[in-house]
């Protein structure tokens, strides 16, 4: 199951990885190695670049931030190609997503030497720009003809377990996601209640949204560790959030 129609695809700027981690899943297709083992590779992935970033090595640390936004795209589209979606691979991906954003930017602010509050201000920044992303790109997956499903826009129960998963790792992995998710939903759905009755939404728009997407946060960190300019992640990501209000504008009285 593709995650779009042919006709509303859009050009991701977070999905760069696409590429490499579909050639992954296409050489895993046919052996034992499963999607959730992919997903506890990134997890290490994130891990390790973090630990480049407190030593200051940050040319590997973009490396590892790179490959970690590649095995990301690779959990899903081998989930895909051996045709085993899984509410656990889904919420296991989301909740490592925010547990390692936030020791990635609190490696960040410990290095640069960033006072307490900003680093959770630009975390709290980071996943409200990410779940704005996730929201009209939800919307669009459900209402595209044949689109992958397994997200939900509005998740207020765990959902019943697919063939081959445990209903209670699903029930315990839903309210861990739900417990990290939850501020931030509500708040997105607050600021654009009505998105999720749009009939479309335009592959530019979706483009403009994708900067927000995960992978394309992950490139700008990498991007700025090797360049010197660690001091200036934090409050970037923290003044990036304005655009929000300048997207969710566009999309309720523009489109």
């Amino acid at each position: 199951m593709a995650k779009l129609a042919a006709k509303d695809k859009f050009f991701d700027l977070s999905d760069y990885g696409r590429a490499p981690a579909t050639l992954l899943a296409n050489s895993l297709k046919n052996t034992s190695f499963t999607p959730v083992r992919v997903t506890y590779l990134f997890g290490v992935c994130g891990l390790v670049a973090s630990y480049c970033i407190f030593k200051e090595y940050y040319i590997a640390a973009a490396f590892f931030l790179i490959l970690k936004s590649i095995l990301d795209a690779a959990d899903g589209e081998l989930a895909r190609v051996k045709q085993t979606p899984s509410y656990t691979g889904r919420y296991l991906d989301s909740v490592f997503d925010i547990l390692l954003n936030f020791i990635i930017l609190c490696t960040i602010g410990y290095v640069a030497q960033t006072p307490a509050y900003l680093i959770f201000l630009a975390f709290a920044a980071v996943q409200l720009q990410g779940t704005l992303y996730n929201y009209y790109y939800v919307i669009l997956r459900n209402k595209s003809e044949g689109g992958d499903t397994t997200s939900k826009v509005f998740e207020y129960k765990s959902p019943r377990a697919l063939p081959g998963e445990n209903q209670k790792t699903v029930d315990f992995l839903f309210q861990a996601y739900t417990f990290c998710y939850g501020i931030f939903d509500k708040a997105i759905h607050l600021m654009d209640k009505t998105a999720h009755k749009a009939k479309v939404f335009p592959s530019w728009f979706m483009t403009l949204v994708s900067m927000y997407g995960l992978g394309f946060q992950l490139l700008i960190i990498a991007i700025m560790l090797p360049l010197g300019l660690i001091s200036y992640i934090i409050p970037f990501f923290i003044w990036y959030s304005v655009l929000i209000f300048v997207l969710i504008g566009i999309r309720r009285f523009v489109l």
